[in-house]
């Protein structure tokens, strides 16, 4: 999305990334490594190409090889089983391979401009293993956030004395090219940007935990942040520039967040094996939703995911699609896409 509004259709990206599905797609804690696929092809000789025809070795899952069936651009899987020292030298092979015109490190929300001490902070390892990465590679990098606070872990505010100029807003018209994937993939910030892209305002609730995220005219935006600034805020990156292993970077998180995202993970893995998801009856869901969609409302929330609802009616990842389809085909109004719109009854 951000590609085609910068750069124009005529080119393709490279796009490097995490198989870090969070449990929405892939029922096993912390991300993929290559191993965990089948199909990938070799760019470099430290990082690999998640084309169409690759699979996921079960049970694990990801998203990537429906993006690169869905989307023109090539998808290369970052590996940070190897530390932030490996995702440097697999940048360094990219780069040295690709010789590319320019490199954007994009994040959607603005967390990897978190010190490590927010109380609304909940995965700064992912985002602080790719600040470190980038700041030490031999490259020129530009930092780019877009939709400051929309992924709920850093408020607008706390972000406003760290992002510099915009460098695009999105319209409507950026989102063409990525419009049928917004229907089934579960990015929850990248959802939110999208309304937000198509006018949609309000306060949005995210996640299990049902975090409350603001919808406002500033949410479409796209702001350059000098990399410099961002690693000196963050005190997780400049921790573990020097680590060779994930397990080192989950040790510096658990030292200075106070948690690691994994263990997160694999706490609630552990505890979403032992609960049996409720039956997607039809019957029933109605009377479910409704009163969520009351307190929901009591609490000033005008919009949702349906990874949110999901949760909040005790389903599991695997029937979030289904539940989607159930509740747009049968209330079509409430559809503000990808968001569900919670009315505004009376009591």
């Amino acid at each position: 999305m951000l590609h085609a509004a910068l750069y124009g259709d005529e080119g393709q990206a490279v796009i490097l990334t995490y198989a870090w599905d969070r449990l929405l797609i892939d029922p096993l804690p912390g991300p993929r490594r290559p191993a965990d696929f089948t199909g990938l092809e070799r760019l470099t000789p430290s990082t690999w190409a998640v084309p169409a025809q690759a699979r996921t070795v079960a049970p694990a899952g990801s998203t990537l090889p429906r993006l690169a069936a869905e989307l023109p651009h090539t998808f290369a899987l970052l590996d940070p089983y190897r530390g932030a020292e490996g995702l440097t030298h697999q940048l360094e092979d990219l780069v040295s391979h690709l010789e590319p015109e320019s490199i954007d490190l994009l994040d959607v929300g603005g967390d990897i401009l978190a010190r490590g001490d927010e109380p609304t902070l909940k995965s700064p390892l992912a985002d602080a293993l790719s600040l470190a990465a980038c700041c030490q590679v031999n490259a020129p990098v530009r930092l780019l956030v877009a939709g400051p606070g929309l992924d709920g872990e850093l408020l607008p505010e706390d972000l406003a004395d760290t992002l510099g100029p915009v460098v695009h807003t999105f319209a409507a018209s950026d989102l063409e090219a990525i419009s049928s994937v917004l229907e089934w993939h579960p990015s929850e910030a990248t959802g939110l940007l999208a309304a937000a892209t198509r006018g949609v305002r309000g306060t949005c609730e995210i996640r299990d935990a049902g975090l409350p995220v603001p919808l406002t005219d500033d949410s479409p935006t796209v702001h350059e942040v000098d990399l410099d600034d961002a690693l000196s805020r963050n005190q997780l990156a400049r921790a573990i520039m020097a680590t060779a292993h994930l397990d080192e970077a989950e040790t510096y998180s658990r030292e200075i967040c106070g948690y690691s995202e994994i263990d997160y993970e694999r706490n609630k893995a552990l505890w979403l094996k032992e609960q049996q998801p409720a039956k997607l009856d039809p019957a029933t869901i109605w009377a479910q939703l409704d009163q969520f969609e009351r307190e929901a409302r009591a609490r000033g929330v005008t919009h949702t995911t349906f990874r949110r609802i999901t949760e909040a009616l005790n389903l599991s990842g695997s029937q979030r699609n289904d539940l989607r389809q159930l509740l747009i085909s049968s209330r079509p109004e409430q559809y503000d896409a990808p968001l569900w719109r919670i009315p505004d009854r009376p009591e």
